[in-house]
């Protein structure tokens, strides 16, 4: 028989998030009918906005007709789409031909992680997506796990937590050819000043190292005073990739629409072009983004599109305010929620999947555990604002009376 990738057997367990739904169902059998509301896994929940949804619409209708069918696009992206991206969104900071469609951030993540190889050495952020170590681990780039530190060996765990303001020792960090950053974080919903980026890009500009910036959550900052891409950062040009994505401001979250910047200045060692080998692996493994999808993601980026974001974005945002006062009333530490649509709660001196189990139990409220994006997560739990309005006034409900 074919023996088994051995990467893929030194995850330490299931991926964060089915396990939470398999805990769930586990609940369900149990009690079957508890109402269950889910403030867990970062779904949006509201329908597309109709001139974004129009988008959609159109182009469907344009494949039935011999004039506007249209097959295998550039893998790279509809160039007025990738166009559209680096003007409305980075307001010329980037290229259109810099810009690369893809199908999402996470898929993105995984092609970058092919295209680096496993020879390479990485910095994360604890707490982080999981994607970022465990797609490491699947790469082959880490050594086993050390249960007694909760951590991969061979990679460097960036501590972000209250005591830093959720902002790493640089001066401890050793010296990685990757760093990944997140910001606005997933979980922590914590996001980098713009001091802070400075520093990040001085030290990997020292040290000769590629950050890989995930901005997911970038239309959700409201602080004008907080940059939205690192490329506002002078010099980041030379030592970032940026990775975004339509998922969760516009709702695309099953249509998949993301993309992935990579500057002409970025190079390897050798003096490639960095750009020059992410082509060539997104036009190897990857055919291109789904036509409609794009053709939405256009429409996201006409002025009315734009509108509709920012009311989606800003009802996402009014769930996060309603969660942080059910949670400010019992008590609880919390982090995040204003520039971001995730709420970060503290309960120290406990487990993190215990005090997911106790909201499960007795509010029939599904969370996240915080211990499931690192060891520095242990002791939070995460609450996402995404999920509809009737369940968050619900939620707040069963909260106070927990």
């Amino acid at each position: 028989m074919v023996k088994r990738n051995k990467n893929l057997a030194r995850l330490v367990a299931g991926y964060l998030f089915p396990e939470i739904n398999r805990r769930k169902k586990e609940f369900l059998k149990k009690n079957p009918d508890a109402k269950i509301i889910s403030l867990g896994i970062g779904n949006t929940t509201e329908p597309i906005s109709s001139y974004i949804l129009n988008g959609l619409h159109g182009k469907v209708a344009r494949l039935g007709t011999i004039e506007g069918y249209s097959g295998y696009g550039d893998e790279q992206g509809i160039t007025e789409l990738r166009e559209k991206i680096a003007e409305k969104l980075y307001k010329g900071l980037v290229k259109g031909d810099e810009v690369f469609v893809s199908d999402g951030a996470k898929c993105d993540i995984g092609r970058l992680q092919t295209m680096f190889g496993n020879e390479v050495t990485i910095a994360v952020q604890d707490p982080s997506y999981p994607v970022y170590v465990d797609g490491s681990v699947i790469s082959g780039v880490t050594g086993d796990f050390d249960e007694a530190r909760g951590q991969f060996a061979d990679i460097a765990y960036m501590r972000c937590c209250p005591e830093n303001n959720f902002f790493p020792d640089l001066k401890a960090l050793p010296r990685t050819d990757l760093i990944y950053f997140c910001s606005p974080n997933n979980p922590t919903g914590a996001v980098a000043t713009r001091e802070q980026l400075k520093e990040l890009v001085e030290f990997a500009r020292k040290n000769h190292s590629i950050i890989i910036f995930d901005s997911a959550y970038s239309e959700y900052i409201a602080d004008p005073s907080l940059p939205k891409s690192i490329y506002e950062i002078e010099g980041a040009r030379e030592v970032a990739i940026e990775v975004s994505s339509f998922s969760k401001p516009v709702g695309f979250t099953g249509v998949r629409l993301g993309w992935t910047v990579v500057p002409d200045q970025l190079k390897f060692d050798d003096g490639t072009p960095v750009r020059n080998d992410w082509n060539r692996v997104m036009t190897t493994i990857f055919n291109g983004a789904s036509n409609i999808s794009q053709y939405g993601g256009m429409a996201a980026l006409e002025e009315e599109g734009l509108a509709e974001m920012r009311d989606k974005i800003s009802f996402y945002m009014e769930n996060a305010r309603i969660i942080k006062e059910a949670l400010k009333n019992k008590g609880v530490k919390i982090y995040g929620g204003d520039n971001a649509p995730y709420v970060w709660a503290q309960f120290p001196g406990r487990k993190s999947w215990d005090v997911f189990t106790e909201i499960l139990e007795k509010c029939q409220i599904v969370t996240t555990p915080g211990s499931g994006f690192g060891p520095a997560g242990e002791g939070f739990v995460r609450f996402s604002a995404f999920g509809h309005r009737e369940d968050f006034v619900e939620a707040v409900r069963r909260l106070e009376a927990w």
